[in-house]
């Protein structure tokens, strides 16, 4: 997968864990990114629908979550590995990647950029109107990602050529995953009440004024493939200027009543919430949030967690020269979970002894969250 601010890499067990302890056989991976989560859900059998507004994302969740393994027969299995064949032999070129990317700005080394430029174009022309099409793309996104020169965020690139840059860029065959789902794309806000009923949905929103839309223009474009304007030392698509690509959840006037709105209007008889301590509401307003949309039971869990690798690094002028110091390391991942005293229950359980990394040590607790439980520690009370 691609690298990615706000990746539950970690997490990824104890959400696999909690979906199976309340039997979730339909599942909703809500602002789903890398389709991470979805993936997981799928994996331990649940019909899963990834929902995300990015392009680049429902190209994802074409590829990994809508797509079955299990369908693709021998024939199919060459096919695609022909396909990969096929274009990893194309010779590269100056194009629109090149110029912009590699030669306006530093994201890709310019061998590197005219491959891009070479392969998008071939999968455009020849395998547009095919099954293989998102899982080209992916392939293609991922293996740009390997060799890119950035901190994993595009609105800016480092000053000297990161190591991998070097590297030649190498398509691979994405791992499909077995089993069934559907790949939606759409804003959260609009569709989450049009989406059916769900044993589980995950909410991964947004936490601050962070925009995914510029922090993955590139990726945006190789999927639109539109040769946008473009602005700024980053050469962002000209269209992140207008307000049709701006999120609610990017606003702290908007977001508070967006993320209630979303909680409220999904269909879930379980319903686990994402955030940090970093975030622009605290956690008791999203427990408060769960109980007003009527989930009787609510618990938080803790995770301790590395911050982004922008912020260990600290925060460059454009001149590459350090300014300021990084004030804190690691942050606190916060799981709302809220539905039935029943299946909270469950779910806190298999999440005590799921295999998560960096688990919130006792006794650092906020005094403000009176249900919050760590995993591995005694259980806490449910709230409700």
């Amino acid at each position: 997968m691609i690298k990615y601010l706000g990746s539950k890499r970690r997490l990824v067990p104890v959400l696999g864990a909690i979906g199976e302890a309340v039997g979730a056989r339909r599942a909703l991976d809500c602002f789903t990114g890398t389709t991470r989560v979805a993936q997981e859900f799928k994996r331990r059998g649940a019909h899963t629908t990834a929902l995300d507004t990015a392009r680049y994302s429902h190209v994802f969740a074409q590829c990994y979550v809508e797509l079955d393994a299990r369908e693709l027969t021998g024939a199919a299995t060459r096919e695609l590995a022909d396909a990969l064949s096929d274009l990893a032999a194309r010779p590269g070129y100056d194009g629109y990647v090149t110029e912009t990317f590699c030669v306006a700005s530093r994201f890709f080394q310019p061998h590197n950029g005219r491959r891009i430029d070479a392969i998008r174009d071939a999968i455009e022309a020849d395998y547009r109107n095919t099954w293989m099409y998102p899982v080209l793309l992916t392939s293609l996104i991922e293996a740009a990602d390997r060799v890119d020169s950035t901190t994993g965020v595009q609105m800016a690139y480092v000053k000297q050529w990161s190591e991998r840059s070097y590297n030649d860029l190498e398509l691979r065959m994405p791992a499909l995953v077995e089993g069934t789902g559907r790949a939606v794309q759409g804003d959260a806000c609009e569709l989450a009440g049009a989406l059916g009923s769900f044993d589980l949905a995950y909410l991964d929103p947004p936490y601050n004024q962070h925009r995914y839309f510029t922090n993955y223009h590139i990726w945006e474009t190789i999927v639109a493939w539109d040769a946008p304007e473009h602005y700024g030392v980053a050469c962002k698509r000209v269209d992140a200027r207008d307000a049709a690509t701006r999120s609610a959840f990017n606003e702290r006037r908007r977001m508070p009543g967006a993320l209630a709105g979303v909680i409220a209007d999904v269909d879930a008889a379980v319903v686990a919430v994402s955030y940090n301590d970093e975030s622009w509401i605290p956690v008791d307003e999203i427990e408060q949030m769960c109980r007003a949309a009527g989930h009787p039971a609510v618990r938080t869990l803790a995770f301790d967690s590395r911050r982004y690798v922008g912020a260990q690094i600290g925060i460059h002028n454009p001149q590459g020269a350090k300014v300021g110091t990084v004030t804190r390391l690691r942050n606190v991942e916060y799981l709302v979970v809220a539905g039935d005293r029943a299946r909270v229950e469950r779910a806190a359980r298999a999440a005590a002894v799921a295999p998560a990394a960096h688990r919130r040590p006792r006794g650092r607790r906020p005094a403000s969250s009176r249900n919050l439980d760590v995993p591995g520690a005694a259980a806490g009370r449910p709230g409700g």
